[in-house]
This record gives structure tokens, sequence and C-alpha cells, in this order.
């Protein structure tokens, strides 16, 4: 995820409120796709008007993804739902409005008509095996992914998170929404949580190990863990650190609290 170019387009992308759909069309079969995919590589969905939900696939090695189109007015066949699979065998599917194109870095170009947004919105839904991996991204719409078991990265612009993995880390960023994390196994690597107008709740193992940096504005930070704390006592800003520290887990909003939840 990059964390730097979404919340630098958002200023633009969010200033075009999208109007409430009335009467509208539907589609519900604007795509499908059914295919195996190793485990290791990652689904990679790229959105700009609607929502992202995944949840875990029964059994197998399958990815299924599924898109309808709800459209209000003017022409349905502006916006294309198209699939690619990347260099590295990584699968990549765009929802394209006009002459966008869908890359393995996702949707480049078009931007310029996007403002024609709120005619048609799409709806991705997939189904995902354990062990593959989860890149969500959409502009105006929220992003879910229930009882999966890989590494889930997730951001919108107007939209809440919700993430729930038992088998990977989870990474959000909103600007306009809420974010709730849970994870059986947090990884590694550094974890990082941005939004602007809502609130963070993260859920960890009891055993975590982090070096906390947690900052709100207008709103306050708790946690349920234990923490070694760094400088000053403060209700919106706690920095620590939980168990034997290590990676840094970063959580950051301006209108909301943070809480950090112990698992169990």
């Amino acid at each position: 995820m990059r964390p730097h170019r979404l919340f630098a387009s958002a200023l633009l992308l969010a200033a075009a409120a999208v109007a409430p759909l009335g009467a509208q069309q539907r589609d519900p079969d604007a795509f499908r796709y059914d295919a195996p995919l190793a485990a290791g590589r990652t689904v990679h969905i790229h959105n700009v008007n609607g929502g992202i939900s995944a949840a875990r696939a029964g059994s197998g090695d399958r990815v299924e993804v599924r898109a309808e189109k709800q459209v209000r007015r003017g022409d349905p066949g502006s916006v294309r739902i198209v699939q690619r699979t990347a260099a590295n065998g990584d699968l990549v599917v765009c929802v394209l409005w006009y002459e966008a194109e869908c890359t393995d870095g996702g949707i480049r170009g078009g931007r310029s008509r996007w403002n024609n947004r709120d005619e048609v919105s799409v709806s991705v839904t997939l189904r995902v095996p354990d062990g593959v991996h989860l890149d969500l991204h959409t502009v105006n719409g929220g992003v879910t992914a229930e009882g999966v078991a890989g590494m889930v990265d997730a951001a919108t612009v107007n939209g809440s998170i919700t993430a729930r993995s038992t088998g990977g880390p989870v990474r959000a960023e909103t600007v306009n929404g809420s974010i709730r994390a849970t994870m059986g196994a947090p990884g590694r690597d550094d974890l990082r949580y941005k939004a602007v107008n809502g609130s963070i709740t993260l859920e960890l193992p009891a055993d975590a190990n982090a070096a906390l940096e947690l900052k709100t504005v207008n709103g306050s930070v708790s946690t349920d863990f234990p923490v070694t704390v760094q400088g000053r006592l403060s209700r919106k800003v706690l920095r620590g650190t939980v168990g034997s520290g290590g990676r840094l887990l970063q959580a950051e909003t301006v209108n909301g609290s943070i809480t950090l939840r112990r698992a169990g």
C-alpha cells in the first residue's frame, strides 16, 4: 500500500461529493472470475466508486471474484472491469472509468473523467483460499475482509474498513471512516493505520510485541496491554513498548479515538 499517494490524492478525489443513488439499474453479473491462485500470491482489487468485500473460501485453491454494476443514469459501458496477471503471478482486478488502464500497480490514467463516477457504482466481492494475501483499494466505498487467512492491506477515502485475519497482519488507511482491524498473526513488519475523520480499533494477540506510536487530535488513546511508556503520559498520545517491542505499530487519526485491545 502507498499511504502517501492515497492521502495526497484524497483532497482531490473526496472534493466531488457522490450523489445518492435513486432508482437504478443493476447488473449483478458484470464480472466473474474463478481460477486457482497459489499460496503466497496477492489479489489486488482497485475500485473507484463502490465497496469491496472479501471472505475466506471454504476449501481448495481457487479465487472467486464477482462484480455488480449499479447504474443511476448515463452509459454503463463507460465502466469496465478487467483482470490481469501481474509479472510476479499476482492477480490484479481493476474497475476502469473511460480511458483508464489496468497495470500491475493499479489504475493509470482516466482521472479527468472520474467526476462522472456518481452515475455508475461497482461493488466487488471475492473469496480467497488460505495463504493468499489481499490488497484492496477504493475511493468511495467501504472495505471489509472477514475471516481471511493472509495479509490484508486496505485503503479507501470515503468509507470504513473492517478486516479480520487469522493468518496475517492487517494494515489500513482511510480519510472519512473508521478502522477496525483484528489479526491472529501480526507478522514481523511494521503496522500502520491512518484515518482523518474516524476512530481506530485494533485487536492483537495477547503475546504481541511492538513499539507503539498512537496519536489523535480530537479523541483519546487507550490500551488493554501493559505498556512501558516513553515520555509523558497523555490522553491523546501514547508512545511506548508492548512486550519486548520490535516492530512499529503506528496509528494516527484527527477526529476519533484509538483503542488497542488484547484478544482473548
